[in-house]
C-alpha cells in the first residue's frame, strides 16, 4: 500500500489506518483479544502500518493490545497515540505519555496527539501554552518519534501568547460545535 507523508512531517502514513478504539473492550462487548490481535496482524499483512490508538480506549488495553500484535514488527509500523482531556496539566501529559510507552511496549510514539482540547467532558480548561510546553519536553525527551525528528525544527517554531490564544479559541469554537452534535457523548 503506497504511505503518504503527514503534512510537512518526516512520517509517512498508510491510507486507509487501522482504529482500536473497540481493542479496548469499554463499551464494547464480544470483543476478544485474540481475535483483535489476529485483526491486526491481518491489517499490517494487508499493507496497513498506521494504528490509532489512545490512553482512554480500555484505560490503556488497547494501547496493550496493539503492543501484542505489533511488537516484532515495530520499525515497520506507525504508532498514533492520544492524551485524553483530563490530562493536558504539564505533568500530566508526561504521566499520560509515560503510561501510552509502557503500554505500546516501545520507546517511542510516532505520532503524539491531543485527544480532545481541555474542558471536554467535564474537564478541567488547562491553557494550551502548558499542554504545548509538555509536550515540547517530550521533543527534547525524544518519546515521541515524529518530535524527536522535528528537534531541530522546534527551535524555529515560536507561537506568541496572542498566538496559543488565537489556537485555544478556535479550539473552543470547534469543541463548542461538537458538543452540540447529538451524537456526542459522555465517558
Amino acid at each position: 500500500m503506497e504511505k503518504r507523508q503527514l503534512g510537512r512531517s518526516e512520517i509517512y502514513i498508510t491510507p486507509i489506518i487501522m482504529g482500536t478504539w473497540q481493542a479496548g473492550k469499554s463499551m464494547w462487548v464480544g470483543i476478544e483479544d485474540a481475535e483483535t490481535v489476529k485483526a491486526m496482524r491481518s491489517a499490517f499483512e494487508a499493507g496497513i502500518t498506521t494504528f490509532d490508538t489512545a490512553e482512554v480506549y480500555g484505560n490503556g488495553h488497547s494501547e496493550q493490545i496493539v503492543s501484542q500484535a505489533l511488537s516484532d514488527v515495530r520499525a515497520e509500523v506507525i504508532y498514533a497515540s492520544k492524551v485524553f482531556a483530563n490530562h493536558l496539566k504539564y505533568d500530566a501529559v508526561i504521566e499520560a505519555c509515560d503510561r501510552s510507552l509502557k503500554n505500546l511496549n516501545t520507546d517511542y510514539i510516532d505520532l503524539y496527539q491531543i485527544h480532545w482540547p481541555s474542558g471536554n467532558w467535564n474537564t478541567e480548561i488547562v491553557p494550551i501554552a502548558e499542554t504545548m510546553s509538555a509536550l515540547n519536553k517530550l521533543i527534547v525527551g525524544a518519546r515521541n518519534a515524529e518530535q524527536a525528528a522535528a528537534n531541530a525544527k522546534a527551535a524555529e517554531v515560536k507561537l506568541s501568547e496572542e498566538d496559543l490564544k488565537e489556537i485555544d479559541a478556535i479550539g473552543r469554537t470547534v469543541t463548542d460545535h461538537l458538543d452540540d452534535n447529538p451524537v456526542m457523548w459522555d465517558f
